[in-house]
């Protein structure tokens, strides 16, 4: 099981919003590379980045500052925000991304996801991002009509393989998380799924990391991290605990 620290990126800043509220925006350090140097250097091997700007506007914003990351740390990049075509993906592959979420484009361009995965395989990830049963897109801007456990239930289907869940109502409240939530998302889908929104203590690390690896591939963390409720080496702790 991995853990992917996230590392929210608006105005070149690393930020982190509640509920995805671009009003409600805080921000945590004003350098990202420097964010993810520090995320390395405490043992991290992959990092969560969501262009936000990228998001609202339909197009990656921040290319530049992924590439440099992934030069510069030796971090495996998993990035979302804005993915809706194919020229997206592929600047994003150049910048060396890793695994690439595609939310938006998941749910209004089925074109989009087929295309992506005959070419770019799996760097392609689905992002579910749902709020009281619906799928919501756009940056969580607005709702899709779609209800998430139908569209999660699709992806194998599709030939995805890869999964971001989030759960909007905890995102970046440190509400703590509803661990076999999880259960029921990777049973819709099929294959293990990456947890996101509201982790706020060690023991949410601690029931994740107890569904297994076939449930939970990994664990997405940002505000708990960053108003150190504890550590990226804290956490890595405890996953490697149940490895053993």
């Amino acid at each position: 099981m991995e853990l992917f620290p996230a590392i929210d990126i608006l105005d070149n800043k690393v930020v982190r919003l509640r509920k995805g509220n671009y009003e409600a925006v805080t921000v945590y350090h004003n350098n990202p590379l420097e964010q993810a140097r520090r995320f390395a250097s405490e043992g991290a091997t992959w990092v969560h980045i969501v262009d936000l700007e990228g998001a609202r506007s339909g197009a990656p914003v921040h290319l530049n500052t992924i590439a440099s990351i992934v030069q510069s740390t030796g971090l495996k990049v998993e990035v979302g925000g804005g993915v809706r075509t194919l020229e997206s993906i592929e600047l994003l592959a150049q910048a060396g991304a890793s695994r690439i979420v595609l939310g938006t484009g998941l749910v209004k361009h089925p074109d989009l996801v087929a295309e992506a995965l005959e070419r770019y395989g799996s760097l392609i990830c689905a992002g579910v991002d749902a709020l009281a049963g619906e799928a919501a897109v756009e940056g969580w801007q607005v709702g899709s009509g779609h209800n998430a456990e139908k569209l999660i239930r699709g992806l194998k289907k599709r030939g995805l393989t890869h999964l971001v869940y989030t759960d909007i109502s905890r995102d970046g409240m440190q509400t703590g998380i509803d661990a076999e939530a999880y259960r029921r998302i990777a049973g819709f889908a099929g294959f293990a799924v990456t947890a996101s929104g509201g982790i706020s203590t060690l023991g949410d690390i601690h029931a994740l990391a107890a569904l297994g690896s076939d449930i939970v591939e990994a664990i997405i963390v940002g505000r708990a991290i960053y108003e150190q409720s504890f550590t990226v080496a804290q956490a890595l702790k405890v996953l490697e605990s149940y490895e053993l």
